[in-house]
């Protein structure tokens, strides 16, 4: 697919399901692995019920790994992969009224920049994002410099207005908790944001003896499908 202006070409991996049964959501899938591992196969098992019940179109994009290609250049991959799916969506059976990133760790992260860059650029309009355990943020044992853009770092956006429905998933032994909290609290706090977020309540999931947030990723990008 297109690439960002002067960049290479990103590889998309498409799932999509073998019947047709009418108008399906579009997921942008982006995988985790610290920014510097993995690829458009990584993790993109747990979206495959979604394509086998016949209620999406899943994009797995492999964006550029760092340190080889620092920022920008794995949030502006993540980008054009939306947007290339977002000017495809009839070819590819998607309603464009229902268009999901879905991401975990880094790519949770990358998928918060991603709707930043959406919201900021006018394009595509997303209808949810679903970030699982997060990286959201720069500034943990080492203080990152001034100048990290907020499409890296995401909570360092100061405006979260115009953002789409979002979910977060995190536990009381992720490494990232803290943040991830931090920056749920914040998208909570403002009442004009024509958003919802699921309740932050705490819950022990089934044979994780880890407390968390209630709520299921899984049954959350259901539901967004069948909205």
């Amino acid at each position: 697919m297109p690439g960002p202006d002067g960049a290479p070409e990103p590889t998309v991996l498409i799932f999509s399901p073998v019947e047709d049964r009418g108008g399906k959501g579009g997921i942008l899938h982006i995988h985790g692995g610290g920014m510097i591992l993995g690829d458009r196969r990584t993790g993109v098992s747990a979206m495959l019920p979604f394509v086998a019940e016949g209620s999406a179109v899943v994009v797995s994009v492999e964006y550029r790994l760092a340190p080889e290609h620092p920022d920008p250049a794995p949030v502006e991959d993540c980008y054009a992969g939306l947007v290339w799916m977002a000017k495809n969506a009839e070819e590819l059976g998607i309603d464009p009224e229902r268009l999901l990133v879905v991401g975990t760790s880094a790519g949770g992260g990358l998928a918060a920049g991603t709707a930043l860059l959406a919201r900021d650029r006018a394009f595509p309009r997303l209808s949810h994002q679903v970030l699982i355990c997060p990286m959201l943020d720069d500034r943990g044992e080492r203080r990152g410099g001034p100048d990290v853009s907020p499409y890296a770092a995401p909570t360092r956006a100061e405006d979260l207005g115009g953002l789409p429905w979002t979910y977060i998933d995190t536990g009381s032994v992720e490494g990232f908790r803290d943040e991830i909290l931090t920056s749920a609290r914040r998208e909570r706090r403002p009442p004009d944001m024509g958003r919802r977020l699921s309740r932050f309540r705490r819950h022990r999931r089934p044979g994780s003896g880890a407390a968390g947030i209630r709520g299921d990723p899984r049954g959350v990008i259901r539901r967004a499908l069948e909205a």
